[in-house]
Parts: structure tokens; C-alpha cells; sequence
């Protein structure tokens, strides 16, 4: 599958949080949605930045965005992954159907059988507003979220 473009709706998602709970994204819509994948827990440069996230998850909460952290680990990994960082925004495990989510957005890297790094920002309707992919070992910069939230507010 190819990364939905700025203007498509985004594919709809059904993941468990790090207590199991299901979380659907199209029930998530009304206020609009950050999706952030990541590689792996517990990784150096996945724990840079999810924690530079949490340190700035007032931006999101001022913007009305609901985070959300997909990832290819089990629910345990990344249960585990937010006690010890105190993320304080939900990690849905991608773990099975393996990918599924990531494959959905363009985002999985099939040989390795993990999710690249690629952030989407959704509108209220489900609208893909923005979106980046970045290979593994290259972060994202809080900057270009700031920007994107910026623009979404208008």
C-alpha cells in the first residue's frame, strides 16, 4: 500500500492499547488525531522521540489532537515501554495481524517486519492533513509538529 496523501481519508484502524482496550480510529472522529508510528520500544531513537512528544503533549492537548503511538510490539512491550516513560498518551500494538496498521499507511517495512517512522495528522473528519515518513534511525523534529498543528488550527 502507498502512504495515504494530504486530503485522503485515512484508513480506519482497530488496535489494542498497552491494556488490550481496542481503540478504533474512526470512532476517534469529532477532534482530530495524530498517528505516530515507530520502529520499536525501547530503542534509542523511538525513546527520544516519544519522550520528546510527551514533553510537549501540551501542544497537542492545546490544539485539541489526540496522540497516538502504533507500533509492531506486543502490547506487553509497550505497556512495559509507558510505565517506565510515562508517556501519558495511548501506544496501540500493531503486533497482529503483524503490521497491518503500518501496511495500511504505507509505513511497514516488510523485510524487517516494522513500522518506519511516518506521522499522520488527521482533522476532525478523518482527513489526512499532513504527514511525514522518515527511514529508520532518522527522527522527526518536534518543529514540523508544531507546524502542523499550527496549520490545522488555521
Amino acid at each position: 500500500m502507498s502512504v495515504p496523501a494530504v486530503g485522503d481519508v485515512a484508513p480506519d484502524l482497530t488496535l489494542p492499547d498497552t491494556h488490550g482496550t481496542p481503540v478504533t480510529l474512526s470512532d476517534l472522529r469529532g477532534a482530530p488525531v495524530a498517528l505516530v508510528f515507530f520502529p520499536f520500544a525501547f530503542s534509542r531513537v523511538c525513546g527520544s522521540e516519544l519522550c520528546e512528544l510527551r514533553d510537549n503533549l501540551a501542544d497537542f492537548t492545546a490544539a485539541g489532537v489526540t496522540l497516538l503511538g502504533v507500533s509492531c510490539d506486543s502490547t506487553f512491550a509497550l505497556r512495559a515501554w509507558s510505565e517506565q516513560e510515562r508517556h501519558g498518551f495511548d501506544l496501540l500494538s500493531d503486533f497482529w495481524p503483524h503490521g497491518a496498521a503500518a501496511r495500511a499507511y504505507g509505513v511497514l517495512d516488510e523485510e524487517h517486519g516494522l513500522a518506519l517512522r511516518g506521522s499522520f495528522l488527521l482533522d476532525a473528519d478523518g482527513v489526512v492533513r499532513w504527514s511525514v515518513v522518515h527511514p529508520r534511525g532518522r527522527a522527526r523534529p518536534i518543529a514540523a509538529y508544531r507546524e502542523a498543528l499550527a496549520a490545522l488550527r488555521g
